[in-house]
């Protein structure tokens, strides 16, 4: 018997990736893809949700941040749209 939460689902790529349907293990994984996918559509601007919690998503994505060709810029998103629990990340406009 096949369980829906078996099969690959297809994530909206518009800028917003919300990492709270992501387990921590795979976080790394996801935000490559998912920045790969967004210079391909010509999105240079993300808000990546990480969630306040602990912040082990939070450490993962600062850390892949810092390192990534592509990313010229990140800071935390500041008034009602989450702070600390959202990143604003802006890309270059060509895939380095």
């Amino acid at each position: 018997m096949n369980n829906d939460n078996d099969q690959p689902h297809e994530y909206p790529i518009d800028g917003t990736l919300d990492l709270h349907h992501f387990a921590p293990k795979d976080t790394k994984d996801v935000l490559l893809e998912y920045i790969h996918e967004c210079l391909k559509r010509k999105i240079y601007k993300l808000r990546i949700v990480h969630g306040k919690g602990i912040g082990v998503k939070r450490d993962i994505v600062l850390a892949l941040l810092k390192e990534h060709a592509s990313v010229k810029e990140f800071y935390q998103e500041g008034g009602t749209g989450g702070s600390w629990g959202a990143t604003i990340v802006d890309l270059y406009q060509e895939e380095k």
